[in-house]
């Protein structure tokens, strides 16, 4: 089978597509910071290569001998990140990997970018692959240097033939998010008697559809084509009675209203722009949890063969592995 490198091997997705790669019989290869906790991954048996994506001899170095590269890295947090480290680790090391492998000659890049470099849509007429860039009034550093790196992926395969897919999932749910990343989206709606839920919604993806989609893009995604990696569009109130339902719990919901949320992103903003201290709630944040953020992924469907699993599946799996490993008690 074919050598693949995969970055971001100790994160959510990345754990999970190492042992899928690993499972289907490829030969995986990881890049991965000194510092990287790869416990989650310990068990798999594959090539470890330390350094940080950010540094181009580095990555030079990583890609050598690998016919296929997947770039699942980056900084995803929306708060208490400066734009210069989402510009370094999202854009600056995007753009190195995809110069590697274009210098090493590499067969297959799959760029794993955001599903909101595309417009979101209604539930009613989601957000597909031909909407254009909609969202740069929210000011998030994550998004705005992920279509940063995505434009630059595009003009490479066009320029100088890179031979790139790139992908773009929406909200991930499953099993080993050991940070945990979206799972802090279940951890909040648990244990509480009371919950406040905001106005938007989501479309929400199990994590082995995503992984699943990555590796089919391999042999099916069209050289400089967008597939957006979509399950169900919920809103939040919609995913919380869900989330109780799995979890056997009773609590008392309650909205807040579009309007105080943004309120309290002004006010999270202020705070933030005085003490230059982060604030989780804040304009970008209250902007999107106020959005409909809803897509489809019919072309995944249709090209990459994929077969949605339905997001309650999901949310079960994750659920019970956050039960399993004591992130409930925490």
């Amino acid at each position: 089978m074919n050598k693949v490198l995969i970055t971001g091997a100790s994160g959510f997705l990345g754990a999970n597509l190492t042992r899928e790669l690993f499972r289907l019989g490829y030969e995986v290869k990881v890049i991965v910071r000194p510092t990287a906790n790869l416990g989650v991954i310990a068990d798999i048996p594959c090539e470890v290569f330390f350094g940080s994506i950010d540094d181009r001899e580095t990555v030079m170095q990583a890609v050598a001998g690998c016919q296929i590269v997947i770039h699942a890295a980056c900084i995803t947090e929306q708060w208490g990140i400066s734009f210069e480290a989402y510009e370094r680790i999202n854009f600056t090391a995007t753009k190195n990997i995809a110069e590697a492998c274009l210098a090493h000659h590499v067969e297959r890049f799959i760029y794993v970018c955001t599903a909101n470099t595309i417009g979101p849509g209604s539930k009613a007429e989601p957000g597909h692959e031909l909407n254009g860039f909609t969202l740069f009034h929210v000011n998030s550093g994550y998004i705005n240097s992920k279509y940063l790196a995505q434009q630059f992926i595009l003009e490479q395969v066009e320029r100088r033939q890179l031979r790139a897919v790139i992908i773009n999932p929406t909200f991930m749910i499953g099993p080993y998010d050991v940070k945990p990343s979206s799972g802090k989206l279940i951890l909040y709606g648990l244990k509480k008697k009371i919950l406040f839920y905001p106005p938007g919604g989501k479309n929400f993806v199990h994590i082995q559809d995503v992984c699943r989609g990555i590796i089919n893009a391999i042999t099916h995604g069209r050289i400089g084509d967008c597939y957006l990696l979509a399950g169900e569009n919920l809103s939040y109130r919609e995913f919380f009675r869900l989330l109780n339902h799995i979890a056997r719990e009773r609590r008392i919901m309650i909205p807040i209203p579009a309007f105080i949320l943004k309120l309290g992103g002004m006010a999270g903003s202020l705070i933030q722009r005085l003490t230059r201290s982060p604030m989780k709630l804040n304009n970008t944040s209250a902007c999107l949890l106020c959005l409909n953020n809803y897509y489809t992924g019919k072309k995944s469907e249709r090209e990459l063969h994929l077969a949605y699993t339905p997001v309650e599946d999901a949310i079960t799996g994750a659920f019970h592995w956050f039960k399993e490993n004591n992130y409930l008690q925490r």
